[in-house]
């Protein structure tokens, strides 16, 4: 018989003060010595006024990813004795402090003095919710009686002006007006540094806020498309990736092989799609009514996909208004696979929330188009 599953405490940390738009290049540094062509027009788009950066304006990392990790995880305990009694621990992230050891490896040693099981999750913004899904089966299939599940986020320092220039000078001996290409300027002004922790029961806490986890249900659509969003690689003109593996090292360099890139063309002909397509079967799976739900917490990369959406849902007859929806996407920036989930910490702090109040979790990931929808009941 599967247990129920109770998400029981949140909490969320973002490094430093934030960050306007005024304010971006300060930290990220300009390429080539310019200002950025497309910033303003990206900052229009997307909506977003701040974010966090964990670094300084020398460009120095102020926190690393499993550090920010384990800062959300203290938040979770007041009494830091209550962590020995954790018995799993569950990571997200699509930027790690490095590839080997793994990032629950090293979120443990940060957060932890005890041994305990551990899962490293990878992806780009599902990988948050994949996190999550790991860590409730565990407890629902008896596993374990608790979980820690942590998602967090580094991604400024791939964005540093610095790490270009071997590309900008390469440009400049080929072209009278070198410019970093859209693909890759476009990501600059949308990221955001930060990290989320839940806590997860096999039963609620007393004087807690607990929301029992009803279902998670993810589709991916990979077999469908070619990637949408890569790093250390570059697409071929049929969009299948060449790694960095196959580029010698004055390559990598000089084409940037190692940045973050997306491929907006492609986002915007299936993203919307895709990601209503699996709202609209979750909700017919579970037999979930749309009229009882409370909140709607829709992870949108860009306040350019929010009346997108919404409009889509709109046109399904699937009733989801946007008088329900609360994002914090404009005041503590894209903050990837942590996003939903430091919406979901900030809700649960500052609106009013009553037992059997229901809030449905929307995550959509453009890395190879996967979607993930999470409904949650206050208990």
């Amino acid at each position: 018989m599967n247990k129920k599953v109770f998400i029981t405490r949140t909490a969320s940390f973002f490094p430093n003060d934030v960050v306007p738009n005024d304010m971006m290049e300060e930290y990220l540094g300009r390429v080539g010595g310019r200002p950025s062509r497309v910033k303003n027009i990206i900052l229009r788009q997307n909506g977003i006024t701040g974010r966090y950066y964990a670094l300084d304006r020398d460009q120095r990392i102020t926190h690393s990813n499993a550090q920010m990790a384990a800062l959300a995880i203290d938040g979770l305990f007041e009494d830091p004795a209550e962590k020995s009694n954790v018995e799993v621990l569950t990571c997200g992230t699509s930027s790690p402090d490095q590839n080997l050891p793994s990032q629950a490896s090293m979120v443990h040693g940060e957060a932890f003095a005890h041994p305990l099981e551990i899962y490293s999750l990878a992806g780009v913004c599902l990988t948050g919710l994949t996190a999550l899904k790991t860590a409730y089966m565990s407890i629902m299939m008896g596993n374990s009686k608790n979980a820690v599940c942590s998602m967090s986020e580094l991604v400024s320092p791939s964005l540093l002006a610095k790490f270009f220039d071997e590309e900008f000078r390469h440009e400049q001996e080929v072209s009278d007006h070198p410019a970093l290409a859209f693909e890759k300027d476009f990501l600059r002004y949308m990221l955001s540094d930060g990290a989320t922790a839940l806590y997860l029961k096999d039963e609620p806490e007393d004087g807690s806020t607990n929301l029992e986890i009803e279902f998670i249900h993810m589709k991916s659509f990979a077999n469908r498309q070619p990637a949408c969003m890569y790093m250390w690689s570059e697409a071929r003109p049929d969009g299948s990736l060449k790694s960095w593996k196959e580029f010698d090292s004055s390559e990598i360099a000089e084409k940037s092989v190692w940045c973050i890139k997306q491929n907006v063309k492609l986002l915007n002909e299936h993203i919307t799609r895709y990601f209503v397509d699996v709202i609209q079967e979750a909700l017919e799976v579970h037999d979930v009514n749309p009229d009882e739900v409370r909140y709607v917490i829709p992870h949108i990369s860009s306040m350019y996909f929010y009346n997108k959406l919404d409009e889509e849902l709109k046109s399904r007859g699937i009733n989801l208004p946007t008088d329900r929806w609360f994002t914090n996407l404009t005041w503590v920036g894209n903050v990837g696979s942590v996003a939903p989930f430091s919406a979901l910490d900030e809700l649960i702090r500052t609106k009013p929330l009553e037992k059997g109040d229901k809030i449905l979790v929307l995550v959509p990931e453009s890395g190879r188009f996967s979607f993930g929808v999470t409904l949650l009941s206050v208990n």
